[in-house]
């Protein structure tokens, strides 16, 4: 049942302001599909407003074009598709609501991956898995939150070898244990996002998150942040190989224990795996190296160079973080329509570049024959 609050008020009176905005949702949103979409819902009941919430009130990103909106639960992608779609097409590239996503979690499939020490501090890759049935958080009840972190738990603890680690539940964390973790890039920060807040992620903080990882803490799991879990592979080097490795080995254990007490994830044909945030769609997957490169990034074509390479920059802090002493979080920038291995190949394929820009730039010898076309 419709929100009747809403019906007081024809959706024109309704219609949000986004003269100032500037996110995918508030350029793709019009008068209209906000009339056509304003009173549906989804089977679990999440509706529209609910979904473009965190746009509305989060106009833009002074760093990356945002999005500006979530679904609440896998039926949102078909139920609010009107807007969905144009969102996916313009964040993703030009990839239509009849085009298909592509699966290649196989590590053979790779060609390179291992870099010089000198430039590579730290290599990872992550992405993020929903469980079929339960809504996602920016809309769950505590009691689906809780019932997501029991699967997840009852999963993690078949792992076994190097995988084989220990759940840390959040609420049980002192101050301290926490920002060490978060200071150490091994747990998500406090829920201070506009997204988080905006959306209703946060809502009940910390009750059912957590965070689990194996004994070397370079296999990690985050659980009830933006998406029901967040897989990540990590350690200190440049053998991207060996964490993709490790992150395909990882994901394909998981599911398996998942689906041995009859659950699993979200995925179609169309869009991958399902996860809270439409850029996220996909593989879900963002692979990434903290590269020193501090003359290459001084070149008045290494913005060009990124995107050549669909590559995309950020501090080593994360998203909202400038880049220090030259160093960059370095990261593919597609995450659907192309597979997980063409995504990593990207990186690997790039960061393989800056390194060689580096190196001359630092013996003072020209790069111009090493720029994309």
């Amino acid at each position: 049942m419709a929100n009747l609050n809403q019906k007081k008020y024809e959706a024109k009176e309704d219609y949000p302001d986004f003269s100032k905005h500037n996110n995918h949702m508030a350029k793709c949103m019009t008068a209209e599909i906000y009339a056509k979409l304003r009173d549906k819902i989804t089977p679990s009941g999440y509706t529209l407003d609910q979904a473009i919430q965190t746009g509305v009130d989060n106009p833009g990103h002074p760093f990356i074009m945002t999005v500006g909106m979530v679904a609440g639960d896998e039926e949102s992608y078909d139920t609010f598709a009107d807007i969905f779609d144009p969102v996916i097409e313009a964040r993703h590239n030009g990839f239509k609501k009849n085009d298909k996503h592509k699966t290649d979690l196989n590590p053979d499939n790779l060609k390179g991956g291992t870099f010089d020490e000198k430039y590579v501090l730290s290599s990872r890759v992550r992405t993020g898995r929903s469980i079929r049935g339960y809504t996602l958080p920016p809309f769950n009840t505590r009691g689906e939150r809780r019932a997501v972190e029991k699967i997840v738990i009852d999963a993690l603890g078949g792992l076994s070898g190097e995988l084989k680690g220990k759940y840390y539940p959040l609420p049980g964390m002192t101050e301290e244990d926490q920002e060490k973790l978060i200071a150490d890039h091994f747990l998500f920060d406090k829920p201070v996002s506009p997204l988080l807040t905006a959306s209703g992620m946060a809502r009940d903080w910390p009750d059912a998150r957590g965070i689990w990882h194996n004994d070397n803490k370079t296999f990690l799991v985050w659980v009830n942040e933006e998406d029901h879990t967040r897989v990540i592979s990590m350690q200190k080097g440049g053998d991207m190989k060996a964490v993709f490795t490790r992150f395909c080995k990882g994901l394909g254990e998981i599911e398996k224990l998942i689906k041995s007490k009859g659950h699993e994830y979200m995925w179609n044909e169309h869009l991958g795996f399902v996860l809270t945030c439409p850029s996220n769609l996909g593989t879900g997957l963002r692979g990434g190296v903290h590269i020193k490169i501090p003359h290459a990034s001084k070149h008045p074509k290494f913005d060009e160079v990124l995107k050549k390479m669909k590559l995309q920059k950020r501090g080593t802090g994360g998203v909202d973080t400038a880049a220090e002493g030259g160093v960059f979080d370095i990261s593919n920038a597609d995450r659907l329509g192309s597979s997980e291995v063409q995504q990593v190949q990207c990186v690997i394929d790039g960061v393989n570049l800056l390194i060689e820009m580096e190196k001359r730039l630092e013996a003072g010898k020209s790069v111009d024959d090493l720029i994309p076309k």
